[in-house]
């Protein structure tokens, strides 16, 4: 079948996307589980508003600081100037953030922040973006979506083509169109511990990898430093959102001390209680929300509330164990401005996408805002420089896709980030005026 878009991928990026493709351009959308396994529906602590002229070169600073100065500043502008529009945006698709007594937006703090910006809707803001966003495409006319169909490779001839996909029923199939969007998330399911879905294994980045399309930064890996802690690590790992510690929470050692400033940035922050752990001999530390006004914990916190009690944890009365787990990928696939990778009529959007706007280490809360900033800058694009590709057929071995092609993409991933964090550990020497 032939369509002008093949957008891989349905979380926030991904839908906010197709919103933003003309209602004229025949679009397919893939999900490579059900409609609501993506972590988009997983973000829990908000999203990033400029509070106003006088927060723009706090907000700038904070989101250079916690992201080591590597960061694309050109990304960053787009970004944080983009981000009223984009809550505009929301609101008038239905979306329903936290509010003050007088209205206005309810706005939180997170580590590495200088300042309350981030805006809310109680502990599942994601849930609540995506779904709103996902109730729209799926009144669009235009728009097909396929539930668990796992996009495997990429149909190119230098420029994109279409998609190879995987269906439901385990049949290898292709599909041409005129333009291709990756969308396919992070890296955690490769990851023992992980807050990602275990089905998120950073397809679009290795199928990228395989067809000499341009990555960056893919040593890049952030890890959360509190989530739940589980005897089982099989589970994906329950994050213990960072408004949590904004709004007071502390993390204690085995003997109930407070032993760090809970607001560093997440780099940083997990490093410390790494070394608490060590020195206590404990596979985590406390986290202690006793401290946060029971209503409020219960109004803002339902959520985490909730799953703390499923697991026999009472927040009011104890502190909760927790640990650090990986949960988001800066790095990725090579991007411009316009969500462009290297090759042409191919987008990369959302956490697969690398544009530099996160460096080094993502900004809490800040993952929400930059997806959809730069998925609706794909979507213009596209639309602006639309032209019909006539490539219709491709040689496709279907044999080639069996157990071994996955397990050799995965293990891709792995090499390049062992290249790429070899090339940084060179590059950072020679500048040292050191050589290797």
């Amino acid at each position: 079948m032939d369509y002008d878009v093949i957008i891989v991928g349905c979380g926030c990026s991904g839908l906010y996307c197709a919103l933003n493709l003309p209602d004229d351009k025949k679009i397919l959308m893939l999900s490579k589980g059900d409609l609501q396994s993506s972590d988009s529906f997983l973000a829990q602590g908000g999203m990033c508003m400029l509070t106003g002229e006088d927060d723009y070169d706090c907000y700038f600073e904070d989101t250079l600081r916690a992201g080591h100065y590597k960061n694309n500043r050109r990304s960053v502008e787009i970004m944080i100037n983009s981000s009223s529009e984009i809550v505009s945006d929301l609101l008038n698709l239905g979306v329903e953030f936290d509010r003050e007594a007088d209205g206005s937006l309810s706005r939180t703090r997170e580590g590495a922040h200088s300042a309350k910006r981030i805006i809310f809707h109680k502990d599942i803001t994601g849930r609540e973006i995506t779904s709103k966003l996902l109730e729209k495409v799926k009144i669009l006319p235009n728009v097909t979506m396929l539930e668990n169909t796992a996009m495997v490779d990429l149909i190119e001839d230098g420029e994109a083509r279409g998609v190879v996909i995987k269906t439901a029923e385990g049949e290898i199939e292709t599909l041409f169109s005129s333009y291709v969007v990756l969308a396919t998330g992070g890296i955690g399911g490769l990851y023992e511990h992980s807050t990602n879905f275990k089905l998120l294994t950073g397809d679009g980045v290795a199928v990228c990898a395989e067809h000499g399309v341009e990555l960056k930064d893919v040593s890049y890996i952030q890890i959360h430093p509190t989530t739940l802690y589980s005897e089982k690590p099989e589970e994906r790992s329950f994050l213990i959102s960072e408004s949590v510690r904004g709004e007071g929470a502390k993390l204690l050692n085995k003997d109930g001390r407070r032993f760090v400033y809970e607001l560093l940035p997440r780099d940083i922050l997990t490093q410390r209680i790494y070394a608490q752990m060590k020195t206590d001999g404990t596979e985590y530390v406390f986290e202690d929300l006793r401290s946060i006004d029971p209503a409020e914990l219960k109004a803002h916190f339902p959520n985490i509330v909730g799953e703390c009690e499923g697991r026999g944890f009472d927040v009011s009365k104890t502190p909760i164990p927790v640990v650090p787990a990986q949960h988001y990928f800066m790095g990725g696939i090579a991007v411009g401005e316009h969500s462009e990778t290297s090759m042409k009529r191919l987008y990369a959007v959302g956490e697969t996408a690398c544009n530099g706007v996160h460096g080094a280490n993502r900004l809490a809360s800040n993952s929400l805002l930059e997806s959809l900033v730069f998925a609706k800058r794909a979507a213009k694009h596209i639309a602006d420089n639309f032209s019909v590709s006539s490539v219709r057929e491709a040689e496709i071995d279907e044999a080639k896709y069996d157990e071994k092609y996955f397990d050799d993409l995965k293990k891709r991933i792995f090499d390049e980030i062992e290249k790429d964090r070899w090339e940084k550990i060179q590059d950072s020497q020679e500048h040292s005026g050191l050589r290797i």
